[in-house]
């Protein structure tokens, strides 16, 4: 009897090792509760003599005999590649749109359109001073009033244009940022792979360093849209666009090449290029893809990056506006009789938007009335008046635009609100698997921490029954 009863202190120590690893797995995942990319842990349990081992079971002598415990057979994550897949594209998808309707609402607050600020309003307002001056010909208030609305249109179109450029440069700068992280991500995969590859194959538990390498993949995924293959080592490979990034232990560098300014974008437009062969990197989905095509130049179609082209209008405008203007006020004549004068500049070189300006300075250079009509006579003012109702005129160019613009930022805000709906229910389903729950673990550590208790109490038992057995057999009747 006595060599079973050892073979049960055996069993029930398995018992007690069974538990203490399982209330120390929970431990850890307790603790990892609030950590990015941490896949929560089970331990995986089997009947020490076999799965299928259940109870009592009969040997062929005909004996009853119990098995031999339990064995820990692995601390599994519980990761799911399926989800982790879904919640990758979700997040990529949801990060290039949410990238460009968030650009898209920063322009339209900077054009302020619609609204008593923007230029539609202004130029309304200026066309009106013009009408003004008509009725009051010779008098100065209407004209120094004149003369105060078009600057405010020339600093404004000015104004605009600038924060355009600042809003390009911003973004160009984002660009060069992700692709500083996109290196350093593939470059943490490129090395943990190494790391994981090294351990799984001496049989090491490499969870943690997994859920270290998720957390740089979906970074990589929001980056780019990035997609991940599992190999048979326990390494991952990513691909962008179809070109590896990530092979082994090597990643791929990228670099970011093109202007650096709105206005260089036309002849070098924005690109992110591999490191060592310098051909354009495929980047079709995430956030840089959305940055860059938020940061191509304008084109004849009209469908370029959507800052250049607000750009492009507000250069349209600005040239629109001179020519029309001053084609009615050279044929006319100022107070004083001087007759071709134009009433906007325009620089001969650079962004018409930023070289726009008004030449007179005083009701005495601006021209009013028709050659020869005398001083009484306001017609050139009433014709430039009604530039802005005619066909063709810079406000029905520039509206054209600006409702174009905003048909773009309500259907990226749209898009923008279904995918990130789509992302969060991804990565809720992601994290119903994968993620700590502090309920279901406390839970964990009780059952754990009532069997390691049951597991010592046999052992009690035991050590008492062989102490029975080996101090004290024999000793009735002595004494």
């Amino acid at each position: 009897m006595a060599p079973n009863m050892i073979g049960d202190l055996n069993t029930a120590y398995s018992g007690l090792s069974a538990a203490q690893t399982g209330i120390e797995v929970t431990g850890q995942n307790i603790a990892n509760a609030g950590t990015a990319g941490y896949v929560r842990e089970t331990v995986d349990l089997q009947a020490a003599a076999g799965a299928a081992q259940t109870g009592l079971v009969t040997t062929a002598t005909g004996n009853a005999t119990v098995g031999q415990g339990v064995a820990v057979t692995q601390i599994a994550g519980l990761g799911s590649a399926l989800l982790d897949a879904q919640a990758r594209t979700s997040s990529a998808t949801a990060a290039y749109s949410g990238a460009r309707a968030s650009a898209l609402s920063q322009i339209e607050s900077t054009l302020s359109e619609p609204g008593s600020s923007g230029l539609s309003a202004r130029l309304t307002t200026f066309w009106a001073a013009w009408q003004d001056v008509s009725n009051q010909p010779g008098a100065a208030a209407p004209v120094s009033a004149l003369l105060g609305q078009a600057q405010t249109v020339v600093q404004q179109i000015a104004g605009d244009y600038q924060s355009l450029q600042q809003q390009w440069s911003g973004t160009r700068e984002a660009v060069s940022t992700a692709v500083t992280q996109l290196n350093t991500d593939a470059s943490q995969v490129a090395q943990l792979n190494g790391q994981i590859r090294a351990i799984a194959a001496s049989g090491g538990n490499v969870n943690e360093l997994v859920g270290q390498r998720n957390a740089a993949l979906n970074d990589l995924a929001t980056l780019t849209g990035a997609s991940v293959t599992e190999n048979a080592d326990h390494t991952v490979s990513v691909t962008i666009g179809g070109d590896m990034l990530v092979q082994g232990t090597v990643a791929r560098p990228a670099t970011v090449a093109g202007a650096t300014t709105l206005d260089g974008a036309a002849g070098a437009p924005v690109s992110v290029q591999w490191s060592n062969q310098g051909t354009p990197v495929a980047i079709g989905s995430g956030s840089i893809a959305a940055n860059l095509s938020l940061l191509a130049p304008a084109n004849a179609a009209g469908n370029g990056g959507v800052i250049a082209e607000t750009a492009a209008n507000l250069n349209s405008l600005a040239t629109s506006l001179a020519t029309q203007v001053n084609a009615i006020s050279t044929t006319g004549a100022t107070p004083s009789g001087a007759t071709g004068v134009s009433f906007f500049g325009l620089a001969s070189s650079g962004p018409p938007a930023l070289g726009l300006s008004v030449i007179p300075t005083n009701a005495s250079g601006v021209a009013v009335g028709a050659v020869g009509a005398g001083a009484a006579d306001g017609s050139v003012a009433d014709a430039i008046s009604q530039i802005g109702a005619s066909p063709g005129s810079p406000d029905a160019g520039w509206s054209a635009g600006v409702v174009a613009l905003g048909a773009q930022s309500k259907s990226a805000a749209d898009q923008s609100t279904l995918d990130q709906a789509a992302q969060t229910a991804a990565t809720t389903a992601q994290a119903s698997q994968e993620s700590v729950s502090l309920d279901e673990e406390n839970m964990n550590l009780i059952a754990y921490q009532h069997a390691y208790e049951g597991s010592a109490r046999v052992m009690t038992a035991i050590d008492s029954m062989l102490d029975q057995l080996i101090n004290h057999t024999g000793l009735v009747g002595l004494g």
